[in-house]
Parts: structure tokens; sequence; C-alpha cells
């Protein structure tokens, strides 16, 4: 990576309905920021310049044609930009390219994939040239995972300031969620099943809790696939659909930063339901609606809420930390807008920004975006992307 790089950021897939999202973030946040050289790209020029016009981008804001299907175009945005941030999904179908590219020429690479079977083969077949060209591969920077990520986080720094330790189990929450289910997340699951249909040997990769952390194998997990009463939390909890990819990328992270959380660690996310009967009911129907989506029903890649149904969605997020004693510490991490979109084009574009601008002395690799930045990249969220993280008594 080299700062005589003609961009820090390139947005490919800008043209897209979460792309489209993370330019207009950037192009108002930003604004007034000469320092800050970002691009849009796409496959057409002419959507891309009414993508600009639309979101009231300068109109001197860079264009490039890109396309996943072109090698050398890949090559050509690339070798023009310190980092890509791409919205073009599923990331199996269209990122493998991009991926070597990036790999290839020490360019940084951020995306919203929330697919561990590629993932896991894409750390398998590049990390070590990454390492070499010093390009930081940076998956997962939207709703998965980053608030659970940073969750776990954080809530391990309360655990070491109130019990004087890190702790070896922490429960991830999921208190509330209001917003649309994103159509490239349920685009991504179906494919990933579809292409463990198609090789069964993938289905020990996708059923692994530690598929991320190659050459390393730690305690048993729970499985999170039923509905439970917690007697701490004194409430009813649900399988939690995006649990999948996020224990993963935790761990992983666990596993980057050098087990500050301990090898033994055990983690978990649920959907939090309720005391009582009521409460078991309603786990029983998250249960039941998480098949529906990434069913038939399900928004397409390129479909997404209104303005109004982004600003007016939200997610809290509860942690909690139990020390070997049973004392435990929560804290909160809470959003401040629908998390599919609204809240994913925000924290994916803060990734980007933090990326090249305050963590320079990161080396290449494939990394989490809350190993790769932690401390910073709160505060970043905090200050520009309607996140907070808070201790709670």
């Amino acid at each position: 990576m080299t700062s005589a790089k003609k961009f820090d950021i390139v947005v490919y897939g800008a043209t897209g309905f979460t792309g489209q999202l993370v330019a207009e973030y950037l192009a108002s946040r930003y604004r007034n920021d000469a320092q800050l050289k970002w691009a849009m790209a796409g496959r057409s020029l002419d959507k891309l310049k009414s993508v600009r016009d639309a979101i009231g981008a300068s109109a001197d804001t860079p264009l490039i044609a890109a396309d996943s299907s072109d090698a050398a175009s890949l090559k050509a945005m690339v070798d023009q930009t310190r980092s890509v941030l791409t919205t073009v999904g599923p990331y199996q179908w269209y990122g493998n390219e991009l991926i070597a590219a990036c790999a290839a020429s020490g360019t940084d690479y951020l995306d919203l994939c929330g697919e561990p079977v590629w993932m896991r083969q894409m750390i398998d077949k590049h990390e070590a040239e990454a390492k070499a060209s010093g390009a930081r591969i940076v998956f997962s920077c939207g709703f998965d995972s980053v608030p659970f990520e940073l969750g776990a986080f954080y809530v391990q720094e309360e655990a070491k300031r109130v019990f004087g330790a890190s702790a070896a189990r922490v429960k991830g929450r999921v208190r509330d969620m209001r917003g649309t289910f994103s159509g490239g997340t349920a685009a991504s699951g179906r494919a990933t099943f579809e292409a463990v249909s198609k090789d069964l040997s993938l289905v020990a990769i996708l059923n692994d809790p530690f598929a991320l952390t190659p050459g390393f194998k730690g305690a048993k997990q729970p499985k999170g696939n039923k509905v439970v009463y917690e007697d701490d939390l004194h409430s009813w909890t649900a399988p939690f659909t995006m649990a999948l990819i996020n224990t993963r990328n935790v761990h992983r992270s666990n596993m980057l930063m050098g087990f500050p959380y301990g090898r033994e660690f055990v983690y978990d996310e649920m959907v939090v339901t309720g005391p009582g009967e009521k409460g078991e009911a309603n786990a029983k129907k998250v249960m039941a609606a998480n098949a529906e989506k990434t069913g038939p029903k399900a928004l397409k890649p390129g479909e997404g809420p209104s303005k109004e149904e982004q600003q007016n969605g939200l997610y809290d997020l509860l942690y909690v930390a139990v020390a070997a004693d049973g004392r435990e510490v929560r804290i909160s991490v809470k959003g401040d807008r629908d998390p599919g979109y609204g809240s994913t084009s925000k924290i994916i574009s803060e990734c980007a920004v933090c990326l090249v601008r305050d963590t320079p002395g990161v080396p290449g690799g494939f990394w989490t975006p809350g190993a790769a930045m932690q401390h910073k990249l709160i505060k970043r969220l905090s200050d520009n992307a309607g996140l907070t993280f808070a201790a709670e008594s």
C-alpha cells in the first residue's frame, strides 16, 4: 500500500441499494474534508452519474467503470486506491477476483460479508499473499458483525475494570431490533446453503464455531439452536439468525488480538423475548420467523427500505460478561437506524475511513474490524455513525 495512490477509498457497487447509501454518507459526512479522496465505482458510468446526482455528491466526484467479471477492470480500479469498499455480494459469487487483486497489489479491502465458508476459503487461499503485500482484508464491516464484535470487546474491557480480568463467558443478546433484514444478507445465506448442498464437505466448516480460526479449536460452544429460559436475564431467549457469522468473527477477533478473552472463551448470541408464557410464545415465533428471512419472501439484493423506515429503525444489544465466581458486568450497544441498511452503510463507511486514517501500523493479512481498529473504531462509530456503547448497572 502506498500513499501515492490517487484515492483513499473507492466505493465499489455504488449503484446498488447499500452502495448508494454508503456513497451518500461519505458525500455528506466528509463533504468539507478535502483530505479524504474517494470515488464511486460500478459497471455503468451512466448509472454512476445518475446516483452521484441523486445523492447530492459533488459533481467532480470521480467515477470508475469496473465489473466483477472483468479482471482487468478490477485491477485498474484497485491500482488507483488505498482501499476498496465493496457492497457487491453475494461475495462468493462476485468477490473472488477482487480479493485476489487486492491481496496481490497491497490494497486494503472492506466488505459486508456474512458468508463464513467463503471467508475461510479466502483466508486459506490469500492470507500469505496479503501479509506479504501489506493488504488489510477486512470482512464483515456492517451489522454483521461490527456491533457484536465490538460489544464483546467493550464488555471485556468493562470486565477487566471490574473483575481485574477478562471473562471466559460472554453472552450477546438482542433486546430490540427494528428494521428490514438485508436483502444482500438473505441472498448470501441462500448462496452459502446452495454451495454447501453441492459440496457436503463444506458442512463441517459451516457448523464449526472456530471456522475462522485456522489452527485453533477452543472450548465447546453453545449451539444456540433452541428456545431456552435464562435465569440471570429473567427471560426466554430464541436463536438469532446472524449468530452463525457473528460468533465466528468474535472468535477470530479473539485469536487475532492474541487471546485476550482466553483460549477457553465461550460466546453465543440469542434474542431476548421476555418472561412468562408470553415470552416463551414470542421466542417460538422468532424461531419460526428465522426461516423466512432467507426464504422466497425475503428482500432481493438491490431492494431495501424507504428513508423513513431506515430512520425509524434501531437496535439494542446487551452484552453480559460472567466471571468465574458468577459476578456479571453488562454493557449495551445501540444503533440509531435500521440495522440492515441505515446503520450498516454508516458503519462500513467509518470502518474504511478508520482503516486508512487511524491504523497505519496494522500489518497486512485478513482482519476483523474490531481486532484491527478496536477503540479507534468505537470512537468513530460513537462520534459519527449513531452508535452508543455504555456500561449498565
